[in-house]
């Protein structure tokens, strides 16, 4: 489960246009803390900060406890707007989060013994359906991915959401189907193969019955 991360925010009064960019000129990402039944809050957050979390991944599915003039608030990035040419983070979103709060988060999908697949190495192609799924989550255990075990999958298997091992207090948002997540199909080369060894095999079974046959007649 991902831990809750501390993040240093402070109280901002610029609000117009001009305050704005001087606030980021001082590098500093404004933004707004907001949801939970309480009144919107301005904040700006320090530049590095912000462009660190992005960095590592994950940023709008981990749970952040924000320090604002020493009052601590579970918090979930909502919003990232980047400038459209460097990327640089312009304005950052965060919903509160009440201590009981079940969220929608989208969590990446591992596969962690794909080099260990048999029908991979025959030349099967792993197709994934969902790099991201939507789990149902509290706040406090959030998982930073999860992972689908491939053993003992071959050509032709898919690999559903009933394959993914959840903790018992998160759950897919998609609960009416057993969605797939990935497939194993073959190449062109490994259906043309198998193709040919049917094709064979036919040819063989043929060739022992013409045998028989002959042995009858004679």
């Amino acid at each position: 489960m991902s831990d809750v991360e501390a993040m240093e925010v402070t109280a901002r009064e610029q609000t117009t246009t001009g305050g704005v960019k001087t606030l980021r000129r001082s590098g500093m990402v404004p933004g707004i803390i907001y949801g939970n039944n309480r009144e919107p809050a301005m904040v700006a957050v320090d530049r590095r900060a912000v462009v660190k979390e992005l960095n590592r991944g994950g940023f709008m599915g981990r749970v952040y406890e924000l320090n604002l003039n020493g009052r601590k608030q579970r918090c979930l990035p909502r919003d990232v707007q980047l400038h459209p040419v460097t990327d640089v983070p312009l304005h950052v979103d965060f919903l509160r989060l009440a201590d009981d709060a079940k969220i929608a988060v989208m969590v990446p999908v591992l596969f962690p013994n794909e080099d260990e697949v048999a029908g991979l190495k025959r030349g099967g192609v792993l197709n994934i359906v969902r790099h991201e799924v939507e789990l149902l989550c509290p706040n406090d255990s959030i998982p930073e991915n999860i992972e689908i075990d491939l053993s003992g999958s071959d050509i032709g298997d898919s690999l559903k959401i009933s394959d993914v091992k959840l903790p018992g207090d998160v759950e897919p948002t998609i609960t009416d189907r057993d969605f797939t997540i990935a497939t194993i199909t073959g190449s062109s080369a490994v259906v043309e193969e198998a193709a040919e060894e049917a094709a064979d095999a036919e040819a063989d079974a043929a060739a022992e019955d013409e045998g028989e046959e002959d042995k009858t007649e004679g």
